[in-house]
This record gives C-alpha cells, structure tokens and sequence, in this order.
C-alpha cells in the first residue's frame, strides 16, 4: 500500500520506518524543512535501537519524505496524523496541530482514504476530524476516520511497533477496518516473522500480532487509560517502598511476592525516583482532563501525579540526610534521560533532580550514555559534564544513579570506590544489591530498602582510615 505519515517525531519517524519495512511506499510529511533536509541527508535525530539501520534500509526507496501534505495525501490509501498533542496550562492536550493536518488535508481527498489518527488524543477526536473535514468541502463518502494508538516505550519503540501486544483499530465500519487490516497484514498473518531480515525478535512477544478491532471511541480511550494504569502501578509500587523504608521491609521482596501473582504481574513495580518522559505525566494530565470534561471526578489520577512529585522530594531528602548539607557539595550524578535507552529528557526525573541540586548550591558532574547533548541545549550554566561514569565520580561527595542504564549496573565497584571522595552511592534506581554495596566498602542508599553500609563503620571514617594508610 502507498501510506503517509504525518510529523516526523518520535512517533511518526518510528512508524513510518516500520511501515516501509512491512513492505509498504511510505511518504513521510513534515513542514519542517530543516527535518526533512537531516533526514534526507541520513541523520537520525533520535536514539533509538534499530531506526538507524531501518532509514538506511528504506530512506529513498519505500521511505522518502516531502513537505507537500496535499501531494502525499493524494497518492496515499492511508494517512496517519502523528503530530504533536502538547499539554495546554490546563493539562488538556492541544489538537491545534491535528486540526490544522485534517483541514488541509481536505483539498486532496478525491478518493477514498482512511485517515487515522496515530497521536496520542482525547475521545471524540476521530469525531472532530470528520467534522473539520466535511465543513472544507470533502464528500462524505471519500474518506473514513479511524483511531490506531500506539504503544511505543522509547528504547524499544521499533520492536514495541513490529513484536507489538495487541493492534488496537478503532473504526466504525467495515470498509475502514478492512483498510487497516491490510496496512498490519504482514504482522498479524505472521509473513513478516518468517522473513531472513526481520528485525531480531525480543523476549515476550506474541507472535502472529493480535489485531483488536473496536470503535474509535474506544480505541481513543484504551490509550489514555492504559497510560494512566501503568502510571498508576508506578506511583502504587513507590507508595509501597515509602511504606517498607518506615517499617524496615525490602521493597523488592514485597515486589517479586506481589509480582509473581498472575493478575498483576512484575512488570512496572520497580520502585525509583517516578515516572517521566514524554508520554506518562502528558497522558496521565489529558486523561483527568478528559474525565473532567465528560463529567467524571476522576480523583485517582490525582493521587497518582501526587505521589510522583514526592517520589522526587524524598529522594532529594535521602540525599541531604547522607550528605547533611548540599552547598558546596560535589555531587556526581549518573543518568539525564528519564529512562535507559533513550535520548529523551522530557519530564525527566533526573533532570528535576539535578536542577534542584543546583538550586541548593550543590556542584554537579554528570554522565549519560545518549542525553547530554540535549541536556546541554537546555541547562547552558552551572552543570558540568563528564566523560564516563568513572569521571563523574571522580573527588565527588558521592555519586547518585538517576537513569536505569545497563551499563550502570555494571561498574567496576573497586574503581567507583577510589574514585569517590566518599564512597557514597544513592541510587534511585535500585541496581545494585545493598550487601554486596556494603561489601565493596560502601554506604549505598537505595529506594525502599535499608541503607547498608560497610561492617557498621562510617564510609567516611574508613575512606579517610585507607587514605592514610
């Protein structure tokens, strides 16, 4: 099928690459001509496993890219709006963007087409769409409104999108549903996996891909509410992990005896300094927006964000509790992104953490494997930056861990150590065992688990006891 895909962000750069690797032509719209112009060129503006080697494979062949909408409209069956649905004051997400793609895509609906929303919206959106769309002129036979969420964690995006859970088709008729079924045929008749090319398979997948099909309403709702869910299980297990620190329970006990039960699972109870990014706190705002606006006093999702902020503030209390006072401190700080795996320091947790040390007088070495480079783009005074881990931590008070990177949880304990000033660790991310922390000479403070440290003696005393020996 000749596809489009409008906006070239994170979401529509993903899709639109692995559209061309399902085997359709895909144009790839934006009105950005300094984008189009990088990717043309072969620049990949965002790090994620697999794009690169995805636009190499396609990038002027199924996957090219044009800033005429009208002409990519046009010559496409299918067109997906991925731009972008930014959170107004209110916590309502702005659809002035996709208002603005549906009312000039109205000029170039001379035959039948599907045009699917891919943003992440509110419900009745698909319902707007149409509207728009039919007040500039369009037939009201031509073209179908279809809602097709995406699913997409940033670091996996690429296989998230070709090894998904579910395809969630939101229509309401058959003809719209038929095109769609056609679009993803390669993942749900399983052609795709049987290819020698195929993107590498991951753990836990299902393969064929189940296909859900409902209504748009319904599909428009299933993407907020599952956001809203796994944002939820984050600030449930967090909760939790205040709770074992009060009482002296190991929260990671507690998370593998309530994760083993089947209705809930392990996935998303890792305690940490809360949830970020791009998607969660965005999704989780317009969900309580949407609820307000039918009527709903969906007080949850309050609680929810309440016990992500604090999530942060009790951290940097566990900070100044193993420190005592942070002016003039040197702290080295080991993670920018909101997660591993990604470039991404939208909403980051790291990043609100490290402002706030700033603001208290603290000085601040940090290392990220991918998002420096944007975190120097947006903080240009007072953070300074390091080469590696080992040299964040170098004459540092001690260093804490903000970003779930692999290698993070693979450091060399002894060289950490004589690098310190103090051997401190304060990680917020749980990646290593207290007892061996301790071991290797350290006081390890984590989240939801009880501080360690070595053979009951000061890290201080016994960093200054070897130093002088």
């Amino acid at each position: 099928m000749r596809v489009a895909v409008v906006g070239s962000g994170y979401v529509g750069l993903v899709a639109g690459a692995c559209f061309a690797d399902l085997g359709h032509d895909v144009i790839l719209v934006d009105n950005d001509e300094s984008k189009l112009a990088a990717l043309k060129n072969g620049q990949v503006p965002i790090h994620e496993n697999y794009l690169p080697e995805l636009l190499s494979r396609h990038r002027g062949q199924r996957l090219t890219f044009s800033g005429d909408l009208r002409e990519a409209v046009g010559a496409s069956a299918a067109i997906f709006i991925a731009v972008g649905t930014p959170p107004t004051e209110r916590g309502e997400a702005d659809l002035s963007y996709v208002e603005s793609v549906a009312r000039e895509i109205t000029g170039a609906v001379d035959h039948y087409k599907v045009i699917v929303e891919k943003s992440t919206v509110p419900v009745y959106t698909s319902e707007w769409i149409r509207k728009i769309i039919l007040r500039n002129g369009a037939d009201p036979d031509s073209f179908d409104v279809a809602s097709n969420p995406e699913f997409l964690r940033e670091g996996t995006a690429v296989t998230d999108f070709l090894f998904p859970d579910r395809i969630v088709v939101g229509c309401d008729n058959d003809r719209c549903a038929n095109v769609l079924r056609q679009v993803y045929a390669p993942l749900t008749s399983g052609s795709y996996y049987e290819r020698t090319d195929a993107i590498p398979q991951p753990d836990r997948s299902t393969i064929p891909a189940p296909i859900i099909v409902t209504s748009t309403k319904s599909a428009e709702l299933i993407k907020h509410a599952s956001n809203a869910f796994l944002a939820m299980k984050i600030s449930f297990i967090n909760a939790v992990a205040s709770m074992c620190e009060s009482v002296g329970a190991n929260v990671n006990q507690v998370c593998h005896g309530i994760g083993t039960d089947s209705r809930i699972g392990p996935r998303f109870l890792n305690p940490g300094i809360g949830y970020g990014g791009s998607c969660f706190p965005k999704d989780v705002m317009a969900f309580r927006a949407v609820a307000r606006e039918c009527g709903y006093d969906f007080r949850l999702l309050d609680e929810v964000m309440r016990i992500n902020e604090d999530q942060r503030d009790r951290f940097l209390r566990k900070v100044r509790s193993a420190l005592w006072t942070l002016r003039g401190k040197h702290v080295g700080v080991l993670g920018l992104a909101f997660k591993g795996g990604t470039d991404d320091i939208r909403e980051s947790p790291a990043i609100l953490i490290v402002q706030a040390l700033l603001q208290e007088g603290c000085n601040v070495t940090a290392f990220d494997p991918a998002a420096m480079e944007r975190t120097q783009e947006m903080m240009t005074s007072g953070l300074k930056f390091a080469n590696s881990a080992y040299e964040a931590a170098t004459g540092a008070d001690a260093i804490l861990i903000l970003t779930e990177w692999e290698e993070f949880a693979n450091l060399d304990l002894q060289r950490l150590n004589q690098e310190l000033k103090y051997p401190i660790v304060i990680d917020g991310r749980n990646l290593y065992d207290p007892e061996v922390m301790a071991a290797n000479g350290f006081t390890y403070y984590s989240v939801g688990r009880a501080a360690a440290h070595p053979d009951g003696v000061p890290a201080a005393a016994m960093k200054n006891t070897a130093k002088k020996a």
